[in-house]
């Protein structure tokens, strides 16, 4: 107990040091680094025609620009549906639940920037993340977290949600709404030919479009997958930096229970990745026990190696009850939702995080093709944000270069 004592306070010494010389400078630390104003607030000349490839974040957030300034656009997507990882269930609860990205990871300000709002002052009712009760489990010993260590956690990295709505209704309503005309779906593309002055990109069923100049949003895992084909074909060193860019499998599960027998959040220790358990509830105007799960990285392979969702789930129930004397089983509604990214061929990972890579993989990521190709995405923000905020940041970001180089 003594050693962990020592150790806490080492670490609480090293991260307040790293904090006071800016070399923490992400996400809600680094709202100094926000645009003055975005592409969103821009106006564009430019006669060309542009085709987006995927209508996540980024890619919504490019093609509003575009429709702003009236370009000759469309926006290619593989699915079904527009928003990418972002994705909201009404159903389960009485309250909307985010099945896809969940956390504000920035400072409340960026929302006015990822809208094109002026001043300081958020429509956005938000939730402080400020957990009270946290644990942490290894398998065998559950241990409850000090009220410090809560603290701590939230100074160091203030995080919020939203209150009543979710991440997916803010982007349909501040970005996607306006561009939904130009979507086309259930096109996967397969290749993209830059190599005249014309770029063609190719879908699955056959179909040839042509632009001046496209923006490819797709995930960095279906990057590092090679379903799509450039030709020519894309130097060493930009396949290397995609290589090297983490994106963990993972998958996410929301579980409904008759009564709240577990705190606000508990850790999973593992050696790769992230596991651990969280009350999705958490400061919401609701009556429901939501429990929500999230897992990624190497952890991730022992519940692919299940034969099925519902053994998956099992497994779940099963560490619960291990933990809690059996109140898992007594108080599961029988009702779960689970969102598979990894496995997902048109995502095959979960979420990067930019801050955390090389610089030099970064720029590389950054740079166009022939200025004919651009690219988007969460791990091309330059802002150092994350999750949202970083993939539409992005979005104005590339969009911005597409439509004024020279």
């Amino acid at each position: 107990m003594k050693k962990n004592k020592i150790l806490n306070r080492f670490y609480l010494l090293v991260i307040t040091l790293c904090c006071f010389t800016s070399c923490l400078k992400w996400a809600a630390r680094a709202d100094k680094k926000l645009p003055d104003e975005t592409a969103l607030l821009k106006t564009y000349h430019y006669s060309g025609k542009v085709i987006i490839i995927g209508a996540g974040a980024s890619g919504l957030a490019a093609a509003k620009v575009l429709e702003k300034n009236n370009v000759d656009y469309k926006v290619l997507e593989a699915t079904n549906r527009y928003g990418g990882r972002l994705k909201k269930d009404t159903i389960l609860a009485d309250f909307p639940i985010d099945i896809g990205a969940e956390w504000l990871h920035s400072a409340p300000i960026t929302l006015n920037k990822l809208k094109g709002k002026y001043g300081d002052e958020i429509d956005e009712e938000l939730i402080p993340y400020h957990l009270d009760c946290t644990a942490i489990w290894n398998g065998t010993e559950y241990k409850v977290n000090s009220s410090w260590q809560n603290d701590f956690r939230y100074n160091f990295l203030p995080e919020s949600k939203f209150k009543n709505t979710t991440w997916y209704d803010f982007v349909n309503e501040n970005i996607a709404k306006t561009v939904l005309q130009n979507i086309h779906y259930n096109s996967p593309v397969v290749s993209i030919d830059y190599s005249n002055n014309k770029v063609s990109v190719i879908t699955t069923d056959g179909t040839t479009y042509e632009a001046d100049r496209i923006l490819v949003t797709v995930p960095i895992g279906v990057l590092k997958s090679e379903k799509i084909s450039f030709i020519p074909e894309i130097k060493q060193e930009r396949k290397d930096a995609i290589d090297e860019i983490t994106f963990h499998p993972g998958f996410k599960v929301v579980m409904k229970f008759s009564d709240k027998f577990y705190p606000d959040a508990i850790e999973c220790e593992v050696d790769n990745g992230e596991k651990g358990y969280y009350d999705i509830a958490f400061g919401k105007e609701t009556q429901d026990n939501i429990l929500g799960f999230l897992c990624t990285g190497d952890e991730t392979q022992k519940y692919y190696d299940l034969n099925s969702n519902e053994q998956i789930i099992d497994s779940l129930i099963s560490e619960l009850d291990q933990i809690f004397d059996g109140k898992a089983s007594a108080n599961y509604s029988g009702e779960y939702i689970l969102e598979n990214w990894g496995q997902y061929e048109f995502a095959l990972g979960t979420w990067t995080q930019a801050f955390q890579e090389k610089k030099s993989n970064l720029k590389i990521l950054n740079q166009s093709l022939d200025q004919k190709v651009y690219f988007a995405g969460e791990i091309n923000d330059p802002y150092k944000q994350m999750g949202v905020p970083g993939a539409i940041l992005s979005g104005y970001y590339s969009i911005d270069k597409l439509l004024t180089d020279q």
